[in-house]
């Protein structure tokens, strides 16, 4: 059974909220939930929306066929009812969406003191309270669901995962400068800062953000900063000098749209060749692309392992749907513990010695440059000790998906029933090592969220594999599990 609820409204009325709430309570009854949402970059108006899918069984996407519409405006309805499934049930006449969130409880036959604890933790709670209480005594029917076992499951969006795996890896200052999707990761971690002992800094632009990271990380911090695709533009002097400076850095880059300013609000896979190649010069970088809640906790734990270690800048490359989308896990993620560096120099962003002095004799150049670009190899071996792909679905198919990040969802939901092998890539730079012999003689197609398919340009780069089947999707939406399995089905006939 998956079942999915779609919450739309104008910025504003609040669908996000009833979203999380609902989804908080189904997932403390034992479902699997996964939630995503649309906004425009507006703060009043317009159109919002979230939608829900939840299961018995484990899910990591939505549908866009809707069982529930819940409707705090008119414009919901004329702008989804295409999408309603036949037997479809639509909530309106409301414009607070508590009222919604009592409503559904009732429909769904679940206890209205759950929703009363979850209430309990926002503001508001009296009037909150008194319309879910209006709302539950509204429905006169209810729906029928199969019954989970209640297990313990994580609940949360890839931002706040990110920041949990962070602050375990010893986080000691955040910089960052407003930008969408990357600031909810800014907002995650700064009411945390006094307690974890840690700071998290805004500054007035990208350039300032990058330089203070730099000079926090020269003190011997573990310095992370975050920002998206314009911004990361704006970074790639600053990131070339900690290349040149041996600078450990953690960058966390969440894609949207683009180029340019491009779509704010919406999701995108466009920035993998810019940080593969992103400053000037030659020097090592470590590329990490999380898939999931667990990942992002994992991979983030190796960003500032790899770059301790090697004194090296080492970027998360993340998306808006995964940063702000809702996953459901069962899985402990394996957080990896790294030491501060203790054997940082001033170097600055010349040519220099081993103790910071300038050099520029053709000699001197070379056995620098040389011991630079020897981290390559032992930035290869060291990162031999992760699993850099997964592998799901038919092991032994002669049909292989590949993908990277967030396409990882509804990839897994799709597959379910196909003959595929799927191919799930999380280290990108330096690329995962051993996928050859697991391309030899396959059907290979590659899933993501961009218009050229930059991950079939990496893979032939790589092994030499030309890539021909490509299904990308570039309209600001993730993908979702009904349309690519119906691609799916189409491409392997």
């Amino acid at each position: 059974m998956r079942f999915t609820i779609l919450f739309g409204g104008k910025a504003g009325q609040g669908p996000n909220a009833i979203a999380e709430i609902i989804g908080k309570i189904l997932v403390k009854e034992g479902y699997y939930v996964f939630i995503s949402r649309e906004y425009p970059s507006i703060i009043r108006g317009g159109h919002n929306y979230n939608l829900l899918t939840f299961s018995e069984n484990p899910i990591y996407s939505n549908d866009t066929k809707i069982n529930l519409l819940i409707a705090l405006d008119e414009n919901t309805i004329n702008l989804h009812k295409k999408n309603l499934t036949n037997n479809a049930v639509i909530l309106k006449n409301h414009t607070e969406n508590m009222y919604y969130a009592g409503a559904i409880l009732k429909l769904f036959n679940l206890d209205f003191r759950l929703i009363e604890k979850e209430l309990k933790e926002i503001k508001n709670f009296e009037s909150n309270l008194n319309f879910a209480n209006q709302g539950y005594d509204s429905i006169k029917e209810i729906l029928s669901f199969p019954k989970p076992k209640k297990t313990s499951k994580i609940f949360m969006n890839g931002s706040q995962s990110t920041a949990e795996g962070a602050i375990k890896s010893g986080l000691d200052i955040y910089f960052s400068y407003p930008m969408t999707p990357a600031t909810p990761l800014l907002f995650e971690l700064a009411p945390k800062q006094t307690k974890h002992n840690y700071l998290t800094i805004g500054l007035e632009n990208e350039i300032a953000v990058i330089n203070a990271a730099i000079g926090a990380a020269l003190t011997g911090a573990k310095s992370m900063l975050g920002t998206s695709g314009g911004g990361f533009d704006l970074m790639t002097e600053g990131l070339s000098m900690a290349g040149q400076a041996e600078i450990p850095l953690v960058l966390y880059n969440a894609q949207r749209p683009g180029p340019g300013t491009g779509v704010p609000t919406s999701t995108a896979q466009g920035d993998l060749n810019m940080v593969r190649h992103a400053g000037h010069g030659d020097f090592p970088r470590v590329v990490l692309a999380p898939g999931d809640i667990t990942e992002c906790e994992e991979l983030i734990s190796q960003c500032f392992y790899l770059s301790q270690k090697l004194k090296i800048p080492c970027i998360l490359l993340t998306d808006k749907h995964l940063s702000e989308s809702y996953y459901t896990s069962e899985s402990t993620p394996k957080i990896i513990k790294s030491q501060k560096t203790t054997s940082l120099k001033r170097y600055n962003s010349y040519e220099h010695d081993e103790n910071g002095n300038l050099i520029e004799t053709p000699t001197e150049i070379q056995k620098i440059i040389s011991k630079r670009i020897n981290k390559f190899n032992i930035l290869k071996k060291e990162i031999s000790r992760f699993k850099q792909y997964k592998i799901f679905g038919k092991r032994n198919s002669n049909n292989v998906i590949i993908s990277w990040g967030s396409t990882k969802g509804a990839i897994l939901d799709s597959i379910q029933g196909l003959n595929v092998k799927y191919i799930h890539i999380t280290h990108l730079v330096p690329f995962a090592k051993g996928l050859e012999k697991e391309l030899k003689n396959k059907k290979i197609i590659t899933i993501e969220n961009n218009s050229n398919s930059q991950l079939s340009e990496l893979i032939l780069e790589n092994t030499g594999f030309r890539i021909t089947k490509n299904i990308l999707k570039y309209n600001g939406l993730p993908f979702y599990t009904n349309e690519l399995k119906e691609e799916l089905k189409r491409i392997l006939k």
